[in-house]
Parts: C-alpha cells; sequence; structure tokens
C-alpha cells in the first residue's frame, strides 16, 4: 500500500469494524438480504443491476456487495480492515461461491495508486465508509477515480452536528482507546440505548420489543451491532449535506436522490456524471 501517516493504518485507536461484523453476520437471514436489496433499488432508482459493474468501497460486513450481486451487477469488494474482507468472502462462499464476477481483496480508499489500478465501475458504493478513514476529504476525492464517464455514486456520510457530532467523536475515541474505555463507553450507553428503544416500541407501537423486532427493515441491519459501531466507530467525521453537495458539483457530478436527517446518522446521496 502506498497510503502513508494515515489514521486509517494506525492500530492504535482505529475501533475494529471487522470484529463487529463477523458477529453480525451470526444473523444474517435471507429477510435481511432482501431489505438490502430494496433500500440499494430505491435509492439507485432500479430493478436490478444485470450488465452493471458495482464497487463496493469498504464492505464490511459484504451484505451489499451480496445484494447487489443477486440484483444482478459484476461486483468489486474491497475493505481496509482484514477481518471485514474475510466477512466478505465468506458472503460469497455462502451465496456465489464459484461465480468469478465477484472479487473481493484487501484495499484502502485513500490509496490512490490502488484506485487508479481498479477498472472503471458504473456503481461506485460507499455506505458510512469514507468518514471513518481519518481523512474524509481525501476518500471523497478518491471514490471518484473508479467512477465511469456515466457513472453513479452512492454514498452515506454522518451528519454534521455541531457540538454533538463534538462530543460523539469524544465517545468514540473513548471506546477505542482501551479495554477499559470500551467497557466504560458500553456500560454507559448500551442500557440508554436498550431503555429508549423499550420506551419508543411502548410508547408509539403498544410494544416494547417492536424497535428490536422490526429493525432489520432499515436496510437489513442489526440493532445491536449498530450501536457497537455507533459507539466505537473511530476515527470519526462529518459534513453538512451542503458541504458533500458542493464537493461533489465542484468535480462535474450531479444530485439525484438524497436522504437527509437533522440529528443522528448518515445523509444518504446518489450523484451522476453529466
Amino acid at each position: 500500500m502506498s497510503v502513508k501517516n494515515s489514521i486509517e493504518n494506525s492500530q492504535g485507536e482505529r475501533f475494529q469494524f471487522g470484529a463487529n461484523w463477523q458477529s453480525f453476520l451470526s444473523t444474517l437471514n435471507d429477510e435481511r438480504i432482501l431489505e438490502a436489496e430494496r433500500s440499494l433499488s430505491d435509492m439507485l432508482k432500479i430493478d436490478n443491476l444485470v450488465g452493471k459493474r458495482f464497487l463496493d468501497i469498504g464492505s464490511g460486513s459484504g451484505l451489499f456487495s451480496l445484494a447487489a450481486k443477486r440484483l444482478g451487477a459484476s461486483v468489486h469488494s474491497f475493505d481496509y480492515d482484514l477481518k471485514s474482507v474475510n466477512c466478505t468472502k465468506e458472503l460469497k462462499k455462502r451465496y456465489f461461491a464459484n461465480d468469478n464476477s465477484w472479487t473481493i481483496e484487501k484495499g484502502s480508499v485513500l490509496d490512490k495508486e490502488y484506485l487508479t489500478s481498479l477498472d472503471k465501475f458504473d456503481i461506485v458504493y460507499s455506505w458510512g465508509v469514507l468518514h471513518h478513514t481519518g481523512d474524509m476529504k481525501s476518500a471523497l476525492e478518491n471514490a471518484l477515480l473508479p467512477l465511469s464517464d456515466q457513472g453513479v455514486l452512492f454514498i452515506a456520510i454522518y451528519n454534521d452536528q455541531g457540538n454533538r457530532s463534538k462530543l460523539w467523536r469524544m465517545v468514540k475515541k473513548t471506546y477505542s482507546s482501551s479495554r477499559v474505555g470500551r467497557m466504560l463507553i458500553s456500560s454507559i450507553f448500551i442500557p440508554i440505548f436498550a431503555l429508549y428503544s423499550i420506551l419508543v416500541g411502548i410508547i408509539i407501537y403498544k410494544n416494547p420489543l417492536h424497535q428490536f423486532s422490526s429493525y432489520k427493515a432499515q436496510r437489513g441491519m442489526s440493532i445491536y451491532h449498530d450501536w457497537i459501531d455507533w459507539l466505537g466507530g473511530y476515527p470519526f467525521e462529518v459534513a453538512k449535506p451542503g458541504y458533500i453537495f458542493n464537493f461533489y458539483k465542484s468535480h462535474g457530478l450531479v444530485l439525484d436522490n438524497m436522504i437527509t436527517t437533522n440529528g443522528w446518522g448518515c445523509c444518504q446521496y446518489v450523484f451522476f456524471k453529466h
């Protein structure tokens, strides 16, 4: 790798994303996969990806590489975290073991040389990844390198909430700093998350377990593993929608679809070249 002196290369305070994804795979079932496919189709405004080349930057669990493959795309997946790479390989083994149109390897979005070595892709996808590299601006720029002339870029970036985001960065940094930090943050926030979810279930849905049982509708994800990601996902950067819009506008892209939030979580963006 040609990446030098980036937080992404540091093993000190970097959250072990892959370990969380390995645990998530034990919860994966057909229902979650279908939800992932549905969310991908909805944001891209398509029914299938037949004949499309799909690049998954930071493939994590491999769920969305799998979703793209099931929708008909040829897929290339990469992740900086070796455990995440192995998660993606595990899903390929389970569902597309002998399919040569799905390739998987270790790589970094901060490695310009690696990105330029790849072919061009019709869809470049990176959900909740670029803000965890330690150099989000470079990651945003490098994600354009493998995008074809008529390509579509689909990313999700944490919303900038000012001081609240700064506080949350401290939480994440503490969690990722040591075993003691992880235990401290988990002991404080996991009960809060659980109680909040139960109360929402009771007050709104008259069912204390509603938030837990229905969460898979959120892109096929798992509420517990998302909690861990929220607490530990470090490095951590944020951006306001206006920043992302103007950044890619300056690079010649046009916004095609967007879902924003005024609170916690990621804003989703789909851009295309014109």
